[in-house]
């Protein structure tokens, strides 16, 4: 796939920027595996608009309809609106277009699609773990908001068909989440009404009894166009590759916008989402031994009584008033009410033979937040520079209702346990903030972008004694970007996150938080009025301050005491390569090396060893499509690559041995092929995994539990039909 090959039908050309960062994807000089590249999935179609020539007008932010890979200002990063060039930070972008071209429907995509961001499913189908940069992420935001995110909660999968974009900051993200990890934002931007009347019907089907039925619709409500609606209703049928499997997934979507004066929006929203399956938790046996057990990919490990349901309603809202000063006043929130329930199996083999983990419990989360800023320009020293103060509140309020019993020994095959309600717990967690940011212009190429926030957080444990406090916790940001010419800027950031513990000290007291801190110098360019953009960066994360257990416990009021001298160091390359090469052919590809190791932890054998080894340290993905010119201009084909390079576990055995369980590197190829068969009607088929690679997406890493090990995906075919109106 010869995507470097770059040339325009304009008289300029990509700088040597572009050229290195895509030629040093292809061959990544640190990866110590030579394996091939390879993405995750193709698409369905959407109807193409007539080639937009490149370099005609500034980006919009808006990516719908674009057919672009890329974006314009977000403000993800700081809460100032920056390009991508103009942020410190490594940043990307997954539009409208290219969730189409690759058929992702879901989160999950987005991440295996996303350069530098790793998706686990150690714990099960339905128990993602997404991670960057070493670190695991715990929030997602929607339109900017945060959202606390585990893997071990009843978290429903965002459904991508009321999505514009996905927008994704690397690195620690404190300014703008909060409490988190110092890994990555993951930002959802939802569809917004449009200016003029439209109906897509979308149809797909495929491999596994795959079916997939959407209806989009906007409009204006009024002659004058100052209200306007749109509504998003979608819903999924399907098996698996693995036996007895079936899942569903249902979406209902609508917003309103009001023009309530030539100055001011209001908009206001619904969504709700229904999610089923019979397979969430757990996955494929280890031997006792350690080794994989080479099971066939069609292997169920689940029950015929195992049963998970959510649904996820989401009520959100916003004000934007524009003043005659440049200044805007916005004003943004949203309510979620998760329920969710489940009764299942994994496989476990606590007591020497091979049994299942009896479960069952119900999820009642709710989530609340609340952010207001004022944001605009203000001149100083004779300069123009840019300032945003504003404040934020967040409630997550998280009930689980337990069961008996909750057994380890289980027999395989056995009906489901007469379940009874024994108990519950409540936790509730409040976070308060203010923040501020601002962007000062110190000459003409030199801009300084400092920023700090103080909050304050409140776990409170509603049903046990673990309630604890952190007050007025600073978080600072700063970053300098130095442009170099009309297309190209380098720069070096600062910024930091806090993750509150729950662990205490000798003395009784809970300890101080962790502190993940994100070092960043990079360089990036930006050409043709921003449609491509390309990155380099270079990145050390720290995270200071990790609960290791006191040597001597002698005084602990508690079962076990701790200190906070432990320590983790991330560090790292980060290329990418987004936008349009020619004003037909549109490509995102990055490649990313992490390597992330113990400095000090509370076992000393594992100091300068790494950190998470399940999780690889060099990554390459690459999407691409070209539309046809001349007498195929309807035609347009693409494909996407993955390559990841080995991951493993050391696995301990009974014998007290340890056995290292390996995935090696391996690489997934996927192709899709379009055709506008009318102004009306598009076609798309989109092949996934075409060489039929056998692999591990997640391996085990233990033998008492031997339930870790998942099986990525075979081949599989989906045909994709829309028809706009």
């Amino acid at each position: 796939m010869s995507f470097c090959t770059i040339h325009r039908r304009s008289n300029r050309s990509p700088n040597l920027l572009a050229l290195a960062i895509c030629m040093a994807s292809i061959t990544p000089a640190l990866a110590d595996e030579a394996t091939p590249a390879t993405s995750e999935a193709a698409a369905p179609a959407t109807l193409e608009l007539d080639a937009t020539e490149i370099g005609a007008t500034q980006m919009s932010s808006t990516t719908e309809d674009t057919q672009s890979y890329t974006t314009g200002p977000m403000r993800t990063a700081t809460k100032l609106s920056l390009t991508m060039r103009e942020t410190p930070q490594a940043v990307t972008v997954i539009t409208r277009q290219r969730m189409d071209d690759q058929n992702m429907t879901s989160i999950n995509d987005v991440v295996k699609g996303t350069p530098g961001l790793f998706l686990s499913q150690a714990s099960g189908p339905g128990r993602q773990t997404y991670s960057s940069r070493g670190f695991d992420i715990d929030t997602i935001m929607y339109d900017g908001l945060p959202s606390s995110y585990s893997p071990f909660s009843m978290a429903v999968q965002p459904n991508l068909a009321m999505f514009d974009r996905v927008e994704i900051v690397r690195g620690a993200t404190g300014l703008v989440t909060g409490a988190g990890n110092p890994s990555a934002a993951i930002n959802l931007v939802r569809k917004r009404p449009t200016a003029d009347q439209r109906v897509t019907l979308t149809g797909a089907a495929g491999s596994w009894d795959d079916y997939r039925g959407e209806i989009d619709a906007s409009s204006p409500l009024n002659e004058s166009g100052t209200l306007r609606g749109r509504v998003v209703s979608s819903y999924q049928g399907a098996d698996s590759f693995r036996d007895k499997e079936e899942n569903d997934h249902g979406l209902f979507y609508a917003i309103g916008e009001a023009d309530l004066s030539d100055s001011t929006t209001a908009t206001l929203g619904f969504s709700r989402q229904n999610e089923q399956t019979n397979y969430f938790w757990g996955g494929l046996p280890i031997g006792t031994n350690g080794h994989h057990l080479d099971l066939p990919r069609s292997t169920y490990p689940g029950t015929d009584w195992e049963n998970r349901k959510l649904q996820i309603d989401t009520v959100f809202g916003e004000v934007e008033h524009r003043f005659d000063n440049d200044w805007k006043l916005h004003v943004a929130g949203s309510s979620s009410t998760l329920d969710g329930e489940f009764s299942g199996t994994y496989l476990s083999r606590y007591a020497g033979p091979l049994e299942t983990t009896a479960y069952q419990s119900h999820h009642t989360d709710k989530q609340r937040s609340l952010d207001v800023f004022a944001s605009g320009p203000f001149e100083a020293f004779g300069r123009s520079h840019e300032l945003v103060v504003g404040a934020s509140n967040r409630v997550y309020d998280a009930t689980t209702k337990e069961y008996d019993p909750y057994t380890t020994a289980w027999p395989i095959g056995a009906p489901k346990p007469d379940f009874v309600r024994d108990g519950k717990t409540r936790t509730v967690t409040t976070q308060d903030a203010v923040y501020l940011t601002t962007r000062l212009s110190l000459a003409d190429p030199l801009t300084l972008i400092l920023g700090g926030r103080l909050d304050w957080y409140d776990y409170d444990d509603r049903t046990a004694d673990g309630d604890y406090k952190v007050t007025r916790n600073l978080t600072r940001y700063a970053g300098l970007i130095y442009k170099l010419d009309d297309h190209h800027s380098v720069y070096a950031s600062y910024t930091d996150i806090f993750t509150p513990q729950t662990q205490k000290d000798l003395g009784g007291k809970v300890l101080e938080p962790i502190v993940g801190e994100n070092y960043e110098v990079g360089i990036k360019g930006e050409y043709f009025d921003g449609t491509l953009n390309a990155s380099l960066a270079v990145f050390q994360m720290d995270q200071t301050g990790r609960a290791t257990q006191a040597d001597n416990q002698f005084g602990c009021p508690v079962l076990t005491c701790y200190g906070s001298s432990g320590k983790v160091r991330s560090q790292g390359v980060d290329m990418e390569l987004q936008g349009a090469l020619t004003d037909n052919w549109q490509v995102g590809a990055g490649y990313t090396y992490t390597r992330a190791h113990y400095i000090k932890d509370e076992n000393p054998a594992n100091n300068n060893q790494r950190f998470k080894t399940d999780t690889p340290e060099h990554l390459f993905k690459v999407s691409t499509v070209y539309r046809f010119q001349g007498p195929l201009q309807h035609l347009r084909v693409g494909g996407n690559v993955y390559w990841q390079s080995r991951m493993y576990n050391d696995v301990a055995l009974a014998n007290n041995g340890s056995y290292r369980l390996e995935q090696g590197g391996y690489a997934v190829t996927d192709l899709m092929a379009g055709y506008e068969v009318n102004k009306h009607l598009d076609l798309q088929v989109n092949a996934n995994n075409i060489f039929d690679r056998v692999y591990y997406s997640a391996i085990g890493s233990n033998v008492t539990w031997g339930s870790n090990d998942n099986y990525g995906n075979p081949r599989s075919y989906m045909l994709t039909a829309k028809y706009k109106f």
